[in-house]
C-alpha cells in the first residue's frame, strides 16, 4: 500500500487513543472511528490490524526504541513486524527516522530477553515459570502473539454440523470441522459472517472452541435445572439449550444488564424456549438463593484475568496487574462458594476462566475442596471420553491455543 503523511497520521492517533490502557482496545477503537467517520473501509482495516499488532509486540518495539511514542511504536510494528520496506515510507519519514528503523530492521528477535520474545509482562513471565519451562512459556507467547481464527458453534435445534459445511463449501467460504467440539467449524478465513444468512437464521453462532467444549464437561441433560452464574451475553447458555434440545430450565445469571441485553437477539435467533435470563446485584442475591439445593448443573464462568484470550484482547496483558490478580482470585473464590449453594445431591457444577494462571484455576479449586469436603473433583479426561471427544489434559481442562488451538481455557468438574 501508498503510505501518506495523512494516513500515518491518523494511525498515531488511534494508538495515543489506545495506549493509556484505560479501557479495552476494541471499545476505545469503536469511540475513535464514530470520531472519524470519513475513514474508509481500508483505512479502518489498516488502524485496527495495526494497533492490535502494536499490542502484540508492545513489549519488543518498547524495547527497541529510544523513545515510545506513538509514532515510533507505528513505524517500528511496520517495518519489523509487517515487513514494510524502508523505501515505501521514505517519503514520510525524517532522516533520522530512516536510520533508527533500519538498525530496528536488523535486530533478531531472538536476542532479546525470553519475557521479550514470548511478549509477556516480565510479572506474567515470572508467574508461568513456577510451573512452565521457558521453551513452553516462548512458545505459548508466540501462538498468543497470532490473530486469533474464526471459530463458529452450529446451533443443532437448527441444523446439523455437515449441512452448514457443506453450505459454506458451495459459497467457496474455507471451513473443516473443529477437532474436538462436535459442534465447531474453524473459517480459515474472516468474513463477515454477522451478516450471513446463515448467522440471521440462528443456524451458527460465533463461538470459540475452547468456550464450546465448557457445556460438553457440564454435560447437561434434556429436563433438568441449570444455573449458567456468569452468563455474560450468553455464548454458553446457547449452547446449553441446544445441549438440552430446549427441554428443562437454564437461568443465565448476570450481574451487567448490559451483557444480558446483547443476549436477547441471539436467544430470539436461537429458537429455544427452555432460557431465562436473570440480572443479579452480586452472586448473593435472592434470586440466587431462592434456588439454593434446588440445580442439577451449574456452569461458572468466572470473570478472570483473560490471560487466554491475548490472541483477542492482547491489551489485556498490559491492562492487568500482580494486585488485580489477587481481587479477582477473592471474586472468584466467594462466587465459586456461592454458585455450590445452588447443587442437589448428585449435580454437577463447572468452574472455568480464560486464564493461564494456577492463582486463578487449579488454586481457587484447591482452597474449596479444602473447606467443602463434600464436593468430589472429577476427571475432565473422563467426561470427554463418555461423549469420543478426543481430547486428554488430565483432571481439569487446560488448553492453549498452541497445542490446541484455542483460547486458553481452564475448567474444573465437581459434584456434590
Amino acid at each position: 500500500m501508498r503510505f501518506t503523511s495523512a494516513h500515518l497520521n491518523k494511525a498515531v492517533s488511534a494508538i495515543r487513543a489506545v495506549l493509556p490502557m484505560e479501557y479495552p482496545a476494541d471499545a476505545v477503537l469503536r469511540r475513535f472511528f464514530r470520531e472519524h467517520p470519513t475513514l474508509g473501509a481500508n483505512d479502518r482495516s489498516f488502524i485496527a490490524e495495526t494497533v492490535f499488532g502494536i499490542l502484540r509486540h508492545k513489549f519488543f518495539l518498547e524495547c527497541m526504541v529510544t523513545s515510545a511514542t506513538p509514532r515510533a511504536l507505528l513505524l517500528s510494528y511496520l517495518i519489523k513486524f509487517q515487513g514494510i520496506n524502508l523505501r515505501e515510507l521514505e517519503p514520510v519519514i525524517s532522516e533520522t527516522e530512516t536510520k533508527w528503523l533500519a538498525e530496528i530492521k536488523a535486530i533478531t528477535l531472538t536476542s532479546q530477553p525470553l519475557a521479550v520474545q514470548a511478549e509477556f509482562p516480565t510479572w506474567v513471565f515470572e508467574k508461568l515459570q513456577n510451573y512452565m519451562s521457558e521453551t513452553d512459556i516462548v512458545d505459548l507467547g508466540g501462538a498468543l502473539q497470532q490473530p486469533a481464527p474464526l471459530d463458529l458453534r452450529v446451533n443443532t435445534i437448527h441444523a446439523k454440523r455437515d449441512e452448514i459445511l457443506a453450505a459454506l463449501s458451495q459459497e467457496g467460504i474455507q471451513a473443516q470441522a473443529t477437532p474436538y467440539s462436535p459442534v465447531g467449524i474453524r473459517l480459515n478465513n474472516k468474513p463477515a459472517i454477522n451478516r450471513h444468512p446463515l448467522f440471521l437464521s440462528g443456524k451458527i453462532e460465533v463461538q470459540d472452541e475452547g468456550s464450546q467444549l465448557l457445556g460438553y464437561l457440564l454435560a447437561p441433560k434434556r429436563g433438568e435445572m441449570i444455573v449458567d452464574f456468569c452468563a455474560g451475553a450468553g455464548g454458553k447458555t446457547l449452547l446449553l439449550g441446544a445441549l438440552m434440545h430446549s427441554r428443562g430450565r437454564i437461568y443465565a445469571f448476570d450481574t451487567s444488564e448490559k451483557r444480558l441485553i446483547n443476549l436477547k437477539p441471539r436467544l430470539k435467533r436461537s429458537g429455544l424456549s427452555n432460557l431465562h435470563p436473570q440480572l443479579i446485584t452480586n452472586e448473593n442475591d435472592s434470586k440466587v438463593k431462592r434456588l439454593a439445593g434446588k440445580i442439577d448443573r451449574v456452569l461458572v464462568d468466572a470473570p478472570c484475568s483473560g490471560l487466554g484470550t491475548l490472541r483477542r484482547n492482547p491489551d489485556l496483558k498490559w491492562r492487568q496487574s500482580p494486585q488485580s490478580i489477587l481481587e479477582l482470585k477473592q471474586k472468584q473464590a466467594a462466587i465459586l462458594a456461592a454458585a455450590a449453594k445452588l447443587l442437589k445431591p448428585g449435580g454437577r457444577l463447572v468452574y472455568a476462566t480464560c486464564s493461564l494462571l494456577p492463582e486463578e484455576n487449579q488454586e481457587v479449586i484447591e482452597n474449596f475442596l479444602s473447606s467443602h469436603r463434600q464436593f468430589t473433583l472429577e476427571n475432565c479426561t473422563n467426561i470427554f471420553s463418555k461423549q469420543k471427544i478426543p481430547l486428554d489434559t488430565g483432571k481439569f481442562l487446560q488448553l492453549s491455543p498452541y497445542q490446541h488451538g484455542t483460547d486458553g481455557f481452564f475448567a474444573a468438574t465437581l459434584t456434590l
